[in-house]
């Protein structure tokens, strides 16, 4: 693989980290990975952890998130005939799973942070520490919200998804997208790089190849029309911008503009389904 980029953790502990491009996949890898992700993810501004309100940027977050679920759920739905059983992979403070559950869904969720669990759970969902403990199971809808990347092990981690899917079930995966105008413009700097928490930074080829390895297929893919903005503000706050709101909407505009012509969107809902 060759040497793509490197950048830092700009957001916990402030360390180097490189990221490698895979030519067969078109895919970015960051090295080195930590054996122990764990304390990457000790920090009161690791947003999807937390509930918290006490920023501007965490405000702004929140506010989005609850208009962001209603869309999610219709994407879902979008896909199937009758909600009935779904699993939400890295369900955060469990926000997702509640508004699944008021659509109708019969809906569980996984989360490997002890903090986020017990958020969802003072909301009254319980959530489960690991796929394993949803072993034999399968699911009409599997959803992963910016998780995907976040995952070791991503052959094993796909393999385990597939299995859980019923045969005419729904998978949907939202992730960054490096090949987006915002990525190239801000480099380094680049807030969706993420590292070392974002183990793997992906284009559609890379999705639509790794899935393809396991009988699965993207059947549609949609915008994250959002995620421009709000990764152009954290971007401009770690280059130390004072003025990083209009920055950031400049940046974001632009990125969703040139998205409509050549369809590389800050981030992407990948929609697959078995092979027939």
């Amino acid at each position: 693989m060759k040497l793509f980029l490197k950048t830092k953790d700009f957001s916990v502990s402030g360390e180097s980290f490189e990221l490698y491009w895979d030519k067969d996949l078109d895919m970015l890898v960051t090295r080195p990975q930590p054996k122990n992700l764990a304390p990457y993810y000790e920090s009161e501004d690791y947003i999807s952890h937390t509930d918290s309100k006490s920023s501007f940027t965490d405000r702004l977050y929140q506010l989005v998130k609850g208009k962001n679920l209603k869309n999610k759920i219709q994407v879902v739905e979008n896909q199937i005939d009758k909600p009935e059983s779904l699993l939400d992979l890295g369900a955060g403070t469990g926000d997702f799973l509640i508004s699944a559950q008021k659509s109708g869904f019969k809906a569980v969720g996984v989360e490997p942070n002890e903090k986020a669990r017990q958020l969802a759970k003072e909301k009254g969902i319980e959530l489960h520490q690991s796929l394993e403990n949803l072993s034999g199971q399968k699911f009409q809808a599997i959803t992963l919200w910016h998780v995907l990347e976040h995952l070791p092990n991503l052959e094993e981690q796909i393999k385990s998804l597939t299995s859980l899917l019923e045969d005419d079930g729904v998978l949907v995966i939202a992730v960054p997208n490096f090949k987006s105008f915002d990525a190239k413009h801000y480099k380094t700097h680049w807030a969706a790089y993420d590292v070392p928490r974002h183990l793997w930074h992906f284009s559609k080829k890379s999705i639509s190849k790794l899935f393809a390895r396991h009988k699965l297929e993207v059947i549609k893919i949609r915008p994250m029309w959002f995620d421009a903005f709000y990764v152009s503000m954290l971007s401009e706050k770690y280059r130390d911008n004072k003025l990083y709101l209009i920055s950031a909407f400049f940046v974001g505009l632009w990125s969703n503009l040139s998205a409509i012509f050549t369809k590389e969107h800050s981030s992407l809902i990948y929609i697959l389904k078995k092979e027939k």
